[in-house]
């Protein structure tokens, strides 16, 4: 690493912000890291060295990007606010000149190509748009194999939580379904600009070396862990019922899959649900829905 100087602190941000005329808004779920001890802390947990590439989502005003680029990574930033987008390559330039980025302003919830294929995401992510555009990009961008995001803490524990516990959920399978996942410790509120009236932690993930399956089987079973968890308090041959069409087929389907119909969605892991979406696929009369 470069001395202190290379990162962004407390004045070079707000001096940044009113340069552009940016007030932070929750709409766009802006909250600038302004401590570089946090920003060094994040770039050591994900891991990044020289010659990779990450992608890196909601740069804000450069802090975290500027530490990506300490390591001789290139990266790969996309920004909605166009203001930042347009600044971004200004500020880096100032402070790492000739650094390896690229910033594009898209918004990434939407975004389908990158000019680079990325091996990373490390990314101080919206709050909230945290998890849709996560899976956003391990699903569009198969290159990602791993990676940490700083999340609201309410959500980095779902996003991490196993079969059985209490925050376990929809979003916990999903995020299974490409890798495995976990806390990298909780995150100051005072790092922030502005502080944000919510705590927040570093989650990290390795993707499996192996895809589970293909699109279709993916879109399936996704269909079947929404169904689950909209009515978690039901067993499954009642939650899933919707996507089966009777809660008699979703029994079949369930049984035949080797998970007890009286189970409820919190019990299931990702293979388990993927084992339903097997089934499904193999009755015509048992398909759910695909879009």
């Amino acid at each position: 690493m470069t001395d202190a100087g290379k990162l962004l602190g407390p004045a070079e941000i707000r001096d940044l912000a009113e340069l552009l005329g940016v007030t932070p808004t929750k709409k766009l779920g802006q909250n600038f890291v302004i401590d570089a001890n946090t920003v060094r802390r994040i770039v050591k947990t994900s891991g990044v060295s020289a010659g990779q590439v990450v992608v890196e989502v909601g740069p804000g005003l450069g802090s975290l990007t500027l530490g990506l680029l300490e390591t001789g990574a290139s990266v790969v930033a996309v920004e909605l606010d166009g203001r930042l987008a347009r600044q971004l390559p200004v500020t880096v330039e100032l402070f790492s000149p000739d650094a390896p980025l690229t910033v594009l302003h898209e918004d990434a919830l939407k975004i389908a190509a990158l000019p680079q294929d990325p091996t990373a995401i490390v990314a101080n992510l919206p709050y909230n748009v945290s998890v849709p555009v996560l899976l956003h990009f391990l699903e569009h961008f198969p290159s990602i194999r791993s990676g940490v995001v700083m999340v609201q803490s309410e959500v980095g524990l779902r996003l991490a939580a196993p079969p059985g516990s209490k925050v376990y959920g929809a979003p916990s399978v999903k995020a299974a379904w490409y890798g495995s996942w976990r806390t990298s410790g909780s995150v100051s509120r005072q790092v922030f600009w502005p502080v944000p009236n919510v705590d927040s932690i570093l989650v990290s993930f390795t993707r499996d070396a192996a895809d589970r399956a293909s699109e279709s089987l993916r879109v399936r079973t996704f269909a079947i862990v929404d169904a689950a968890f909209q009515q978690r308090r039901k067993m499954l041959r009642q939650s899933v019922s919707s996507v089966f069409g009777s809660s008699e087929t979703a029994s079949e389907v369930l049984s035949a899959a080797g998970v007890d119909p009286t189970a409820r969605g919190e019990q299931l892991s990702v293979n388990d649900f993927l084992a339903i979406a097997r089934v499904a696929e193999s009755r015509a009369d048992a398909l759910p829905p695909t879009s």
